[in-house]
């Protein structure tokens, strides 16, 4: 199956902006809040471009069933290693700055729940992890409703939950959902269903009919709503900050289209090989960035922390190392399995 340039091209964009979204303030100044804004689409077109990826082998697989649990280990796997790394890292942050270490342990240790850990992903200070969690279980409920034959059912009802959590995040200004919307069923499950039926040859052929100067000029416009509706909810009605709106899902949906009627965009660029890596640097970069500020704390300048140039060069720092660092554990996995089977 040929590569999409393009999805990478755009995955770079996409990380770029998670790791602008954990490094800089959002509220200081309105530059940084329009920048925030700006940044929401990214881990909506991560989950498209997942479904979209997942909804071509199954559509063109014959034992479906098969890649969906390879699939599904694969991605759990990911997040059971991440898990426990994140885990010893906490622990280890804990013994350096306890006063009580076994008391202030056990409080680590109790505050864990089952659905935090197997559902929401959260719980350590890898809280970016609930993207695994939630793509699991979307990926799941997908999988079930293809198996079923009902798909298409499900693109309407996962709608109506994205729609019903934002109630739950920009929109809670006007009824506050009693409920955490950062997960599968309220974000996760459209944005990945919606990314399996761009797979499906019929349903892309009537939406890939839009030239790319009114494609782009679409993705320009709902770019600019975006940080209106973000401007309006959180400024003028006293909101709460919001992690998507109404318009993250044109906006998703128009970037998505557009890569995929422009599938050498980005080809050969470096930029677009980072944006291959980009669920690795999302795993890895949360850590880099506590290590950066422990070490500007350590340095007592946490006087300069908000400084733009400081955060532009943290920004770039961030995805720098956690792009090598992501590449050389992948090299030593290769050469650790290459080990194994030459002594097997």
């Amino acid at each position: 199956m040929e590569r999409n340039n393009a999805i990478d091209f755009i995955k770079f964009f996409a990380i770029l902006s998670v790791v602008v979204i954990h490094v800089f303030p959002r509220d200081s100044q309105i530059g940084l809040f329009i920048l925030d804004n700006l940044s929401r689409f990214a881990v909506p077109f991560f989950f498209t471009a997942s479904g979209y990826l997942f909804g071509q082998k199954m559509i063109h697989k014959r034992d479906s069933f098969d890649y969906f649990k390879r699939y599904i280990i694969k991605i759990l796997k990911l997040y059971l290693c991440w898990l426990f790394f994140y885990m010893l890292y906490d622990v280890l942050i804990l013994y350096k700055d306890a006063a009580d270490v076994p008391k202030e342990f056990a409080q680590y240790i109790n505050h864990f729940s089952f659905l935090d850990l197997i559902y929401y992903g959260t719980g350590t200070s890898g809280y970016q992890l609930w993207f695994l969690t939630a793509l699991i279980w979307s990926v799941i409920i997908l999988f079930g409703f293809f198996k079923l034959k009902k798909a298409r059912l499900l693109l309407p009802i996962s709608l109506i939950f994205n729609l019903l959590g934002l109630f739950g995040q920009s929109y809670s200004v006007f009824y506050d959902l009693p409920l955490s919307s950062r997960d599968a069923l309220f974000i996760g499950l459209f944005y990945t269903t919606l990314g399996f039926f761009f797979a499906d040859d019929k349903f892309f052929k009537k939406s890939g009919t839009i030239t790319a100067k009114t494609n782009l000029s679409l993705i320009f416009i709902f770019f600019t709503i975006q940080v209106v509706e973000g401007y309006l909810l959180e400024k003028i009605l006293s909101g709460s900050h919001g992690e998507y709106f109404i318009t993250t899902i044109f906006l998703t949906a128009f970037l998505f289209l557009f890569a995929l009627n422009n599938k050498t965009l980005g080809k050969d660029l470096f930029i677009t090989k980072v944006g291959g890596r980009a669920l690795g640097i999302y795993i890895v970069h949360v850590v880099f960035i506590d290590i950066f500020d422990l070490i500007i704390s350590a340095l007592r300048m946490d006087h300069i922390s908000d400084n733009l140039f400081l955060k532009l060069f943290e920004t770039l720092l961030i995805i720098t190392i956690s792009y090598i660092s992501y590449d050389l554990l992948q090299y030593f996995k290769r050469r650790f399995l290459s080990e194994l089977v030459k002594i097997s």
